[in-house]
């Protein structure tokens, strides 16, 4: 304190006795010697990790979270000698470090009704190295358990604060949901919650940043309508789902004559992402870089096959279901973080992500087909617009597939070890793609009964105009 002192009268001398031009550069000293005394307590970290135990017990819910003190800001703890926390003095302080930067960051709900505010049974300072939090019962008895020794050396912005915080329930049978809003702790925050229902079975969640609300049992209605603003939403953002789903507009821009091209492409790619989410899919580092580079390819050749022309529906159909199945992949691996939100609906929550994709392609085909009908209506002939706008996204896909095939030259490939998973593995898919055959097949059939039918009703209807108009119809 006196050192400051005597620097600041220092400074007020040489401000007062110098001259006009040098005030400037004493501003900027003064600046300069003030910078030290800030506290990097009030610094925001780059990098945070929350961990959660979320567990009802009868008529409380018990709440614990670790988070690290350093994000702790705006608040001074008691340091001694070189600057290590001074734990003797601390405990009073943890109370309302919990309450202030952990507790309410907190909203916990029960069967959608906000809970009130929690109240903070226990705190403790840890050390950064304890694995107490590995599990719930190891977490609940170090927070209530022993504190550091007072004459640990520790400094402050290397421990953890430790809280158990408990909320009064109706039932521990209810629905819970929890909106952890600790975005604001550090520029990147991670939180890691593991909920205990009274079933037993342990459900976790990580997710990056605010999360918004999370329900930690939800019902299928509940899961359902999430994933299906999220299949919805996702084919909107996705660029290579989109120039894919382009390609199929171009030479077809009939509404009813594109759905069940697109409806062919949402049923092949369920196939692969339910499979995918049941963990049927190769578990290998190369397998989502060819998947991509597949993706590019699939683009590249859609876009060249509008080019040569001579597209039929039922060859469009047939191809874009073979590349729905790849394309089912691409799905699996946006979806994977997001299914830990589905509870015990998986199979609810897929079909409802394939019903979303299908409503966003069923948008986006309301959308392009009168841009495209205008276009070439009134800009540039049928012909040479598709086969320009089919070389422009032939040209984004190459470079695509270019690039992403860099990328997969860098992975080593190894066959998987031969055992009893990789032979149920194949022989799932190799039933899926009998199913996919028997399926086209059938499909083909009827489309051919159809187109038969539709032959013989105008042969039968020409032959009837003929008679009705006394011309004797030829003979075969």
């Amino acid at each position: 304190m006196k050192q400051n002192r005597n620097r600041k009268g220092v400074l007020s001398h040489l401000w007062t006795s110098a001259p006009l031009r040098s005030r400037l550069g004493l501003f900027a000293a003064a600046l300069f010697l003030a910078l030290p005394s800030v506290s990097s307590a009030h610094d925001i970290p780059n990098d945070v990790t929350v961990q959660m135990f979320v567990m009802p017990e009868g008529g409380r819910l018990r709440v614990l979270v670790r988070a690290p003190l350093r994000a702790m800001r705006d608040m001074e703890f008691p340091k001694r000698g070189p600057g290590y926390l001074d734990l003797a003095r601390i405990d009073p302080l943890l109370p309302d470090a919990a309450t202030l930067w952990l507790a309410n960051f907190i909203d916990v709900y029960e069967d959608d009704r906000k809970l009130p505010s929690a109240r903070v049974a226990a705190t403790l300072v840890s050390l950064e190295s304890d694995k107490s939090f590995a599990s719930y019962e190891g977490a609940l008895a170090h927070v209530t358990g022993v504190k550091l020794p007072a004459a640990t050396d520790v400094y402050w912005n290397q421990v953890m604060l430790d809280a158990l915080f408990e909320y009064p329930v109706r039932s521990g049978q209810s629905k819970f949901s929890i909106h952890p809003g600790f975005g604001r702790l550090g520029l990147r925050v991670v939180t890691v919650l593991r909920f205990l229902p009274p079933d037993g079975v342990v459900r976790a969640f990580e997710f990056a940043g605010d999360p918004g609300l999370v329900r930690l049992d939800p019902r299928w209605h509940q899961a359902a309508l999430r994933f299906v603003g999220q299949g919805f939403l996702h084919i909107l953002e996705g660029t290579d789902h989109l120039l894919f789903l382009f390609c199929l507009v171009i030479p077809f821009r009939r509404f009813r004559t594109l759905v069940p091209i697109v409806t062919s492409f949402t049923i092949a790619h369920s196939f692969t992402l339910i499979a995918s989410a049941y963990n049927l899919g190769p578990d290998v580092l190369w397998f989502p870089p060819l998947i991509e580079t597949l993706i590019a390819m699939s683009i590249v050749y859609m876009a060249l096959e509008n080019i040569a022309g001579g597209t039929t529906l039922n060859r469009r159909w047939m191809i874009t279901f073979g590349f729905g199945l790849v394309h089912g992949f691409g799905f699996s691996f946006a979806l994977r973080q997001s299914l830990q939100f589905a509870g015990s609906h998986l199979l609810t929550s897929l079909l409802s992500f394939n019903v979303g994709v299908e409503l966003g392609q069923l948008l986006v085909l309301v959308l392009l087909i009168p841009i495209l009908d205008v276009l070439f209506r009134f800009v540039v002939a049928e012909r040479m617009g598709t086969i320009i706008l089919s070389a422009l996204v032939a040209h984004t896909g190459w470079h695509w597939m270019i690039e992403r095939g860099e990328i997969l030259q860098q992975f080593r490939f190894e066959w998987p070890p031969l055992n009893a998973a990789l032979l149920a593995s194949v022989l799932f898919w190799l039933m899926l793609l009998v199913i996919s055959a028997g399926l086209i097949w059938m499909v083909v059939a009827i489309l051919r009964h159809r187109e038969e039918r539709r032959v013989q009703s105008k042969a039968a209807d020409r032959e009837a105009m003929e008679l009705a108009e006394g011309v004797e119809p030829p003979t075969l």
